[in-house]
């Protein structure tokens, strides 16, 4: 499955936020890349630049590659309720995704690494696809096999957020994708409405 491999440090700091996590790397030189990157005088963006970075943004942050991000635009758009709002959630309602909230690893990287590798069973059944779309109710949990992985173990024990749409039992290792979250509920800062812009255009 094709993901962005390179650099992550580098995107972090052409966003301006630790959008792949804890980053102590970014925590030092939390400018842009490149020779002016800590020069406060740089030009101002043009509104397409701005759309296109908050389009980047949101694709780095869910570790979605174009194709796959403009099929889930569409599917956004032919889908009753506010465009943005539900390409969002479509975004979050992604296995990969929904595994990294509930703590199984510290990463989405790391989540969608699990899901390939076979480590992670949707009501029962293994599924090894990370762009698969949970719906409300499926309950999602580590492989019988698996529950002894020290990387998920240490993930759990260090995992302390909580989020309204998703329950976890740590004691069976396996948790409920309960329904999907509210615009206020995704504490992710993007503005997707540059992103409808962008693609609207």
């Amino acid at each position: 499955m094709a993901r962005y491999t390179g650099p992550k440090t580098k995107i972090a700091r052409k966003f301006g936020e630790a959008i792949f996590g804890d980053d102590k790397a970014f925590e030092k030189r939390n400018y842009p890349p490149g020779q002016h990157g800590a020069n406060k005088r740089r030009g101002k963006k043009s509104e397409y630049a701005v759309q296109l970075m908050e389009k980047q943004k949101a694709k780095y942050t869910y570790g979605i590659l174009e194709k796959q991000f403009r099929n889930m635009f569409k599917k956004a758009t032919a889908a009753p309720g506010i465009t943005g709002e539900v390409l969002l959630q479509l975004c979050e309602s992604r296995l990969d995704n929904v595994v990294y909230r509930m703590g199984m690893s510290p990463s989405r990287s790391g989540a969608r690494q699990l899901v390939s590798h076979r480590h992670i069973t949707v009501n029962g059944n293994i599924v090894n696809i990370p762009s698969y779309q949970l719906k409300a109710g499926d309950v999602v949990a580590v492989r019988e096999k698996s529950k002894s992985l020290e990387a998920i173990q240490n993930s759990l024990t260090n995992s302390s957020h909580v989020y309204e749409w998703i329950t976890w039992n740590n004691d069976t290792k396996q948790g409920t994708f309960v329904s999907v979250p509210a615009r206020v509920q995704i504490p992710e800062n993007i503005n997707e409405q540059f992103i409808v812009e962008l693609y609207s255009k």
